[in-house]
């Protein structure tokens, strides 16, 4: 019996995220336009406390994903409703590949790197990416000397993986179509 996070042997490790990936397969919807059906009536949460964006600034969104990350409003909309689907990881890395480019000091750099590499990146790690082989090679190798490009390829992969997959999603999903006729 698996307790504990701590103590979790190998084997329940691989068994939690082979549930994982099952259920994301079972809540995958074909290309469709028929709406997202959100699991367990867990519907993504209003986004508090930031400035609601004009109609056209939302709209914008189903052909942006960029104009959707530059939005507060879009950021946490979208950060909601993949934590409904249980896919926030990609969302996540992007953030804190973001958060990095901003440090200064090549100590603070080194460790959030590492931080980075072994929450999204390495093999089995607790919200790993999904990236090839030969980005993660490349990340890999970029991590020996931290810079601030350090994570720019594995990034890109995640931004373009959002783009076509959860965008859409995010997009055909009930929430941003009730947004969209509220406003």
């Amino acid at each position: 019996m698996c307790k504990g996070l701590a103590a979790l042997p190998h084997s329940c490790l691989e068994r939690a995220k082979e549930i994982k990936i099952k259920l994301g397969i079972l809540l995958q919807k074909p290309d469709s336009a028929g709406d997202l059906v959100i699991p367990y009536s867990e519907k993504p949460e209003k986004p508090a406390k930031t400035q609601k964006p004009s109609p056209e600034e939302a709209l914008q969104w189903r052909d942006s994903l960029d104009k959707l990350l530059q939005s507060n409003y879009g950021l946490t909309s979208f950060k909601s409703f993949l934590k409904s689907e249980f896919s926030e990881e990609n969302l996540e890395f992007w953030i804190a590949c973001e958060d990095y480019k901003k440090i200064k000091s090549p100590a603070k750099m080194a460790e959030k790197a590492k931080k980075i590499y072994e929450e999204f990146i390495q093999t089995e790690a607790p919200k790993e990416v999904n990236i090839d082989h030969f980005t993660k090679d490349v990340t890999m190798k970029n991590l020996i000397q931290p810079s601030l490009s350090s994570f720019d390829l594995a990034q890109k992969r995640i931004h373009a993986l959002m783009e076509k997959d959860s965008l859409p999603r995010f997009v055909r999903s009930e929430f941003y179509q009730e947004f969209i006729k509220a406003i």
